[in-house]
């Protein structure tokens, strides 16, 4: 698993005028927070870029004050106008405590439906998930070797990883393959002229 790696500064000063010179700066006020602990720091905007832009799950380790914290990313708040990041939330991960994250779903295989025409559509592209910072995994995978035309994949048929637990809901669908327009117009045409036929 991958880990990007920050270096934080303590917050000493906290409120509204504190927090709007900070981002002046181009910093940004951060919390880390997880087993009883609490840091608040700030880091330079440009920090997130390989946590932000990114669809991969990735493990943080902030570095404040020459003391070093494992982390997720958990949260992020970011301005309404000009997408500019204000603020992020950070999990410490402390072993044995149970974590619930999301993950991204990686899609195996070729689904045969493509190849008649089908058009693959991923729909989910994250799950939750509960486990230890032990038992963490970087994605989990579904099998798509099963997927004609019209059919779907659901979180339940999601590959099973020992000690993490899916949380979300295991009717939701994850990917499909879709009939085209084209296709289905002339599935009703060939069925009508079947139907004409008798």
């Amino acid at each position: 698993m991958q880990t990007v790696a920050i270096e934080g500064t303590v917050r000493t000063e906290f409120g509204k005028k504190a927090t709007k010179a900070m981002r002046k700066e181009g910093l940004v006020p951060c919390v880390a927070y997880g087993g009883g602990a609490s840091i608040s720091f700030s880091t330079k905007s440009a920090a997130f870029k390989p946590l932000i832009f990114t669809a991969d799950f990735q493990l943080v380790e902030i570095t404040v004050e020459g003391k070093s914290y494992r982390a997720i990313l958990k949260d992020t708040q970011y301005h309404p106008v000009t997408d500019k990041l204000l603020h992020a939330d950070f999990l410490l991960l402390v072993d044995g405590n149970t974590l619930t994250a999301e993950v991204p779903v990686r899609l195996r295989g070729i689904a045969p439906g493509t190849k008649t025409g089908g058009k693959l559509i991923q729909i989910t592209r994250k799950v939750k998930i509960k486990t230890t910072p032990k038992n963490l995994v970087d994605h989990l995978s579904v099998n798509i070797e099963s997927l004609e035309l019209g059919k779907s994949v659901r979180v339940r048929d999601l590959d099973v990883v020992e000690n993490v637990e899916v949380v979300t809901s295991p009717g939701i669908p994850l990917a499909s393959v879709e009939i085209p327009r084209a296709l289905r117009s002339a599935q009703t045409a060939a069925e009508k002229g079947e139907e004409e036929e008798v």
